[in-house]
C-alpha cells in the first residue's frame, strides 16, 4: 500500500533506540554516520601540532584575523580615497569626520591584529632556524609604535596614489574620467592595497602585509608582494595575471600590461636545501619603462634601463641598456582563409 510504514525490521536502522558503538569508548547517541566522523577525528588529531611553534602542521597559537585585517584595510583605503573605495561618501557627510572615523576604526582593529602578528618576528620558522634569540618586548607598545609609523606615512601614500590615478587616466585612451579609473580599475585597487601593505612591510610587521596583498590578489588577479618597491605614477593596464616579486624595484612612470611577470630566475638554497632568504631575486625596472602583455623578466641582477620598451611575450633574464626596445624575433604567423582552413 502506497505511503504505508514498512514493517521490515532492517528498515530505518538509524531510528533504532539502541545507540551504535562509539569508537571513543562510549555510546554514540546520534546517527550511525557519527561513527565515521569519530574515526576521522581520531585519524586527524595526531597530525595537529599544538605546541604553538611555526610549522606546516601548526594548529594552536594566537594569529591575526583575516576578516579584521581586511576590514582595517578597507578603513584605510576609505581614508585615503574617500567615497572611491569601500564606503559611499554621502552628500551631507563631513569629510573631516569621515576620514577621522575611518582612521580611528583602522587603528582600533590593527592595534590588536599587529600585536598578535609581532611575535612571528621571532617565532617564524626562518628566524628560529637561524638561531636568533627573541628580545624582550611588549607587543602592545610595539603595535602602537608601528601604527604611528604607518599613520604618519599616509599623507605620502595618498600623494603617490593621486599620481597613480593620473597615470592610469593618461595611460589609457579608454578612460574618460578620473572617477571611472578610481572606482573600477583593478590596477588602482591593487596599488592602493600595496602602498598600505608596503608601509607595514617596511615596519617589519609579519603576516599582515601579505594577508592584505593576497586579499587584493584574490579580487584583482594582480599579485604584488608587499616588499616590492614601486615608484610614482605606476600604472597596470588590465592587470590580470601580473606578478611582481618581493625584491623588485620599480622606478617612476612605469607602465605594465596584463600577464607580466617580474620574477626570480633561480632559488639558491642553503646546506639543508632551504631557499636562502633576504637576497635580491627579482629585477630592477628603471624610470619610464613600458612592459607589454605576457612579458617575463627574471633575476635579481637584471636591470631594465630607463625608457626601454619590452615587447609582448618576451622572455628576458639579462639586463638591457637605457632606451632599448626588446622584441621577439622570427615569430611566424600562419593565416588561412575560410576555403583553405
Amino acid at each position: 500500500m502506497s505511503g504505508a510504514r514498512s514493517t521490515d525490521p532492517n528498515a530505518n536502522a538509524n531510528d533504532r533506540t539502541t545507540p551504535p558503538t562509539c569508537p571513543r569508548g562510549g555510546e554514540c547517541r546520534r546517527i550511525a554516520s557519527t561513527r565515521l566522523t569519530c574515526e576521522v577525528v581520531d585519524a586527524l588529531l595526531p597530525t595537529f601540532a599544538t605546541d604553538g611553534a611555526d610549522g606546516p602542521d601548526s594548529t594552536t597559537g594566537a594569529i591575526p584575523s583575516l576578516s579584521r585585517v581586511v576590514e582595517a584595510l578597507h578603513c584605510l583605503q576609505d581614508a585615503l580615497l574617500p567615497g572611491r573605495m569601500s564606503t559611499e561618501l554621502k552628500a551631507d557627510t563631513i569629510l573631516e569626520s569621515f576620514v577621522m572615523e575611518r582612521l580611528a576604526q583602522a587603528h582600533g582593529l590593527l592595534r590588536h591584529e599587529i600585536a598578535l602578528a609581532l611575535p612571528y618576528r621571532w617565532k617564524g620558522h626562518f628566524v628560529v632556524s637561524t638561531g636568533q634569540a627573541p628580545p624582550e618586548f611588549d607587543p602592545q607598545a610595539e603595535a602602537e609604535r608601528v601604527l604611528e609609523g604607518l599613520f604618519r606615512a599616509l599623507p605620502k601614500v595618498r600623494a603617490m596614489l593621486i599620481k597613480d590615478i593620473e597615470a592610469a587616466y593618461l595611460g589609457d585612451p579608454a578612460a574618460v574620467n578620473f572617477a571611472e579609473v578610481t572606482l573600477a580599475y583593478p590596477g588602482i585597487k591593487c596599488i592602493t592595497t600595496h602602498r598600505i601593505a608596503h608601509e607595514l612591510y617596511k615596519l617589519d610587521v609579519p603576516l599582515i602585509p601579505r594577508m592584505m596583498s593576497e586579499h587584493a590578489h584574490s579580487h584583482t588577479g594582480i599579485d604584488i608582494h608587499p616588499g616590492a618597491r614601486i615608484g610614482e605614477s605606476f600604472f597596470i593596464d588590465h592587470g590580470t595575471g601580473v606578478v611582481i616579486g618581493e625584491t623588485c624595484e620599480i622606478g617612476d612612470r612605469v607602465k605594465i600590461y596584463q600577464g607580466v611577470t617580474l620574477g626570480a630566475k633561480s632559488f639558491p638554497v642553503d646546506e639543508n636545501g632551504i631557499p636562502i632568504k633576504n637576497i635580491k631575486r627579482h629585477p630592477t625596472i628603471e624610470d619610464d619603462v613600458i612592459i607589454y602583455a605576457g612579458a617575463t623578466i627574471l633575476g635579481g641582477k637584471t636591470v631594465i634601463g630607463k625608457g626601454s620598451v619590452i615587447g609582448g611575450n618576451v622572455w628576458l633574464a639579462h639586463s638591457v641598456e637605457p632606451g632599448s626596445t626588446v622584441l621577439q624575433k622570427n615569430v611566424e604567423i600562419d593565416i588561412r582563409n575560410g576555403e583553405n582552413s
